[in-house]
């Protein structure tokens, strides 16, 4: 795979029953990029991600990934909670929060893959575990701090407005040193105001963190402020590929969101 790739999807197809999802569908997303997947409702976007991230196996395809080290695997086969310490993360369409916890602990829950000692160790708060657990509790406190929310810190998730809900769970990510994240619907729920914050933090964690980031979602305002190219697709099949302008000039594209003229 070309060093300049972080993801590159070949000849991807899955289906249901007689139903194909995704059917030869083919993508490659370059280091540093914002990159979007659209399509109508039913088009495949979320079974691609399930694919990626192996909660699905593809019938068919490859899935390549540059890990952290630089080095090339294809994630078809891989277990999928293997997946993240390979450097790739996603959200969900629905918060997945502990509403029980503070904000910090939620962060916390996401670092659980770079825990190096064991249960026993923590357990028994021996050395090591205790010096491990700052580590990655000033880790959290840093990026609460980048989300702007360091004065919510010991606050309970359960009651926090879902803005503050949605930048927890970007944050959560974050614990675990990604590559990639692969954001599902980050958007929905949101107002104005907060759709508008969410762009501005995308961006930011591009550049503060150095990961890819790789986007389904349905606000159109919000994909084309913030993604550098897009892979359009519509019953699983490939419509277009480009840049914002690109897309939304696109003929099939408009057919596929609009509807064909008579």
């Amino acid at each position: 795979m070309d060093n300049n790739k972080t993801l590159k999807i070949e000849n991807l197809s899955i289906a249901f029953g007689g139903l194909k999802a995704v059917d030869n569908l083919s993508f490659s997303i370059n280091k540093g990029e914002i990159y979007g997947l659209i399509g109508p409702n039913g088009a495949g976007k979320t079974t691609v991600f399930n694919c990626i991230t192996q909660f699905y196996r593809p019938d068919e395809g490859k899935v390549f990934f540059t890990k952290n080290d630089g080095s090339v695997v294809d994630l078809v086969g891989k277990k999928t909670h293997d997946i993240i310490k390979l450097g790739l993360v996603r959200t969900f369409q629905n918060v997945e929060l502990i509403q029980e916890l503070s904000l910090l602990e939620n962060l916390l829950v996401g670092a659980h893959i770079e825990f190096e000692t064991g249960i026993i160790a923590q357990a028994l708060r021996l050395k090591k575990a205790v010096k491990e657990e700052e580590k990655l509790r000033k880790k959290a406190i840093n990026i609460l701090k980048f989300l702007q929310l360091e004065d919510k810190i010991n606050e309970l998730s359960s009651g926090q407005p879902y803005g503050v809900l949605k930048k927890i769970e970007l944050g959560r990510t974050l614990m675990s040193h990604p590559t990639m994240i692969i954001l599902d619907e980050p958007a929905a729920g949101l107002n104005d105001t907060e759709t508008r914050n969410l762009a501005e933090l995308i961006k930011a964690i591009r550049e503060e963190y150095k990961c890819n980031v790789l986007l389904v979602e349905h606000d159109m305002r919000l994909v084309m402020d913030i993604c550098d190219r897009i892979c359009a697709i519509n019953f699983g099949k490939k419509l277009a590929e480009g840049t914002p302008e690109e897309i939304q000039s696109n003929k099939e594209v408009q057919e596929a969101y609009l509807g064909k003229e008579e």
